[in-house]
């Protein structure tokens, strides 16, 4: 059964390969993955200043650009100061012995993955095409192109969007004012990596949704009978990470997770035409 996949293209080289010759192949686009990664946290060590203080630490200056642009956006609307927000005037701290170096080692090697993520994604759609037939090929041309165009806008707008509004947030939530929010390095960067790279992966959406429609286990009109579950789910989720009174910061984080599954839908209704077109060229081949 595992191997059956790799069987489906008799054409391939690669298709009386044993199970541990595809191990060999699997290690071989790993290894090439890794390095890929290496490479890209050296180029990332080296201009580590620059990705802690201007890139990192960005969200915390008062001129990051996402706060100008809120702070316009609600004075055209005609909300006053509403939607303005400041950088977070703090020094973090780092409270452990080798606090700063974790940190320093973390940076580096997330730095890594995200320069490296198209070669790295290059190499796993490598060691997978040899399973697909020629007509699969031909419909899934620009899958590289796609997957890594979603998954650096979805980093960038976790960047710019996601983390500030929380930033802000929990920054200035207070139990009491009594209590002073005095954060480490370890936190602030445990709290930003996964709003970035987790949005970079929420991009997917519409990509995974497509192979989900091609092996049946969505469709187009179940996606769009859940649709006002969704839309419910996406508010709650843009709520929780911009929880202020205004509705515009809420939009902004919500329309485009909105506009994602609306993509969705549309790719999946595309891939159930195919498979009816598919369908009806077997009957008529048959009759």
């Amino acid at each position: 059964m595992a191997l059956s996949i790799f069987k489906r293209n008799k054409d391939d080289q690669r298709s009386e390969m044993s199970f541990i010759d595809h191990l060999d192949a699997l290690r071989g686009h790993l290894v090439r993955s890794i390095l890929a990664i290496a490479i890209g946290a050296v180029i990332a060590g080296i201009y580590n200043k620059f990705i802690v203080k201007s890139v990192l630490l960005g969200p915390t200056h008062s001129e990051f650009p996402t706060y100008g642009i809120i702070c316009r956006l609600g004075k055209s609307l005609r909300m006053g100061e509403a939607l303005c927000m400041s950088g977070i005037q703090m020094r973090l701290q780092s409270t452990v012995v080798f606090g700063q170096f974790s940190m320093w080692f973390t940076v580096v090697l997330v730095s890594g993955l995200i320069l490296a993520f198209p070669y790295v994604f290059y190499q796993f759609w490598k060691f997978i095409k040899p399973a697909l037939t020629k007509k699969e090929l031909q419909r899934t041309r620009g899958v590289i192109f796609w997957v890594s165009a979603l998954f650096f806008t979805g980093v960038l707008f976790g960047y710019f969007v996601v983390t500030p509004f929380a930033l802000n947030f929990f920054y200035h939530f207070q139990l009491d004012e009594a209590v002073e929010n005095i954060w480490t390095i370890n936190s602030y960067i445990d709290m930003m990596l996964p709003l970035v790279l987790g949005a970079g992966l929420c991009f997917q959406l519409p990509l995974v949704i497509y192979f989900l429609a091609k092996i049946g286990i969505v469709t187009a009109s179940y996606l769009t009978r859940m649709m006002k579950y969704a839309i419910v789910i996406i508010f709650i989720v843009a709520g929780i990470i911009t929880p202020g009174p205004d509705v515009v910061s809420q939009l902004s984080v919500a329309l485009p997770l909105l506009l994602l599954y609306f993509i969705s839908i549309l790719l999946a209704r595309r891939v159930d035409k195919q498979k009816a077109k598919d369908k009806e060229e077997e009957e008529k081949e048959w009759s």
